[in-house]
């Protein structure tokens, strides 16, 4: 048995009357916490059949800016969760879901025979009182369990209280409330000189105006809070090592995550959160000044867009859905890094299914009485398109084209997609459409068309639900 086990098997034996589950009280906030936030930064480590976890440093990340009501989570979202609980007596103070760098490289080839380590942060108001700190996995079954703890006092000498000195400049877009009674999206930049930051302000104020137009933020605009840190680089644009093209940057934004020339992800984690603790934010985007056409979005760590790409809009928004919503990507025909697993339980992600029980479908309260489940669809004709327009990509990558040649492409495959779908019976119906995922077969999604399936810049209600229900949980 790991030691890890065995260190939890005794937390349990020792404190039989923790409660999991504590409804919390309207003070519970007063009570345990101080207006300020901390952030416990840790390495996480292992390969493709076992993880593990050791503390890097427990800092002050600035005032508290997250909600001071809605301190447990309760959406049941996030392949990770983590869990603050009052040392002596097992109250559930503080709780939120998550997602890792980490656990999307595990399921990658390369974790089958290397190991990985990737730094990262969780962030929860700063306790008054002692607390353990529990990080949970699910399991085989998506229930999660305890895979880490540690414990954290605040008075102790090896807790930073200090204050990150500011040293960038902030630049407020949309201030709409205090920050702990609204929605914070806070938006980095690399890639851009110091020439370049009326660039990156103009480029964030646009790409903001394009998250606000669409459903659901438009409705929730009075609700979000945007603002945006200035970090100036010495060069021009951001590193790209599929195309040969190599440089260093204050965030380290790199394409090529996985070995994906798309998936734009940064992997210094401390920067990252230094920066950033600059302003208060709940969500964050790092904006890179290049047209090539890329981006990531993470489940509460962060979103990454092209800012000049002609679809660096549809980008802001599509990764938005995964890093604020954690919603799935609902498109099988691109290639993707991961290992796809047989699916043998229904997935966690609010907005895919493996549709084991149409009388249990998860949104089953949104479909129309006569809409038949599993719902039919040209699905044939839809996928041999996506499959030519998948290898045509790939030579056009292979032979270096300017980026306004794929830009084309894409647009051609939304005019034959547009073409297919419009023809549909169900078109505007939710049901449980195959597809979706990243598998063609064996998963379902809630509508025929989302912007989590194809480049059209409409969520599909099942995913609009879902990124309702985590803004409430901010601005409450």
């Amino acid at each position: 048995m790991k030691s890890s086990v065995i260190m939890v098997l005794v937390v349990f034996l020792l404190f039989p009357f923790i409660s999991f589950g504590q409804k919390q009280n309207k003070d519970v906030f007063g009570n345990h916490f101080l207006e300020k936030t901390m952030r416990l930064d840790f390495f996480h480590n292992g390969n493709a059949r076992e993880e593990h976890f050791s503390v890097d440093q427990v800092v002050n990340d600035g005032p508290w800016a997250g909600s001071k009501t809605v301190l447990a989570d309760h959406l049941n979202l996030g392949p990770y969760f983590f869990e603050i609980h009052d040392k002596i007596t097992g109250e559930l103070l503080y709780s939120r879901g998550f997602a890792s760098i980490f656990g999307e490289w595990q399921s990658t080839p390369e974790a089958e025979f290397q190991w990985g380590t990737y730094h990262e942060s969780i962030r929860f108001p700063w306790p008054q009182k002692p607390v353990r700190i529990e990080i949970k996995k699910r399991d085989a079954e998506n229930e999660f369990q305890i895979i880490w703890f540690t414990e954290t006092d605040p008075d102790s000498k090896l807790v930073n209280p200090a204050p990150l000195a500011k040293t960038h400049q902030v630049d407020v877009i949309y201030e709409n409330g205090p920050a702990n009674l609204k929605v914070d999206i806070l938006i980095l930049g690399d890639g851009y000189t110091k020439a370049e930051m009326e660039k990156f302000r103009k480029d964030a104020k646009r790409l903001s105006d394009v998250l606000l137009s669409k459903e659901p933020f438009k409705s929730r605009a009075k609700d979000i809070n945007i603002r945006a840190v200035e970090t100036p680089s010495e060069v021009s644009g951001v590193c790209k090592p599929h195309p040969g093209v190599f440089k260093r940057t204050p965030l380290s934004v790199h394409y090529g995550s996985f070995d994906s020339e798309r998936y734009v992800l940064t992997y210094d984690n401390r920067s990252i959160r230094d920066v950033a603790s600059e302003a208060p934010y709940d969500f964050m985007v790092i904006i890179v000044n290049e047209q090539t056409y890329g981006g990531g979005g993470i489940y509460n760590l962060y979103t990454t867009v092209s800012a000049d790409n002609k679809f660096a809009g549809y980008i802001m928004v599509h990764e938005m859905g995964h890093h604020m919503g954690a919603l799935a990507d609902e498109y099988y025909t691109s290639a993707v890094s991961y290992e796809i697993p047989e699916v043998k339980v229904e997935p966690w992600e609010p907005n895919v299914t493996a549709l084991f029980d149409a009388n249990k479908l998860k949104w089953k309260n949104l479909v129309e009485p006569g809409t038949p489940l599993p719902t039919p669809w040209n699905k044939d004709a839809f996928d041999a398109y996506g499959y030519q327009v998948q290898k045509e990509r790939d030579s056009l990558r292979a032979a270096k084209v300017p980026e306004t040649v794929m830009e084309a492409l894409f647009m051609r495959q939304m005019k034959h997609e547009d073409e297919i779908l419009m023809t549909e019976k169900y078109k505007d119906k939710i049901g449980a459409f195959e597809g979706a995922n990243y598998s063609a077969k064996g998963q379902y999604r809630s509508q025929l068309d989302c912007i989590m399936y194809t480049r059209h810049m409409v969520f599909c209600r099942v995913c609009r639900q879902s990124l309702e229900a985590v803004m409430d949980q901010y601005t409450k």
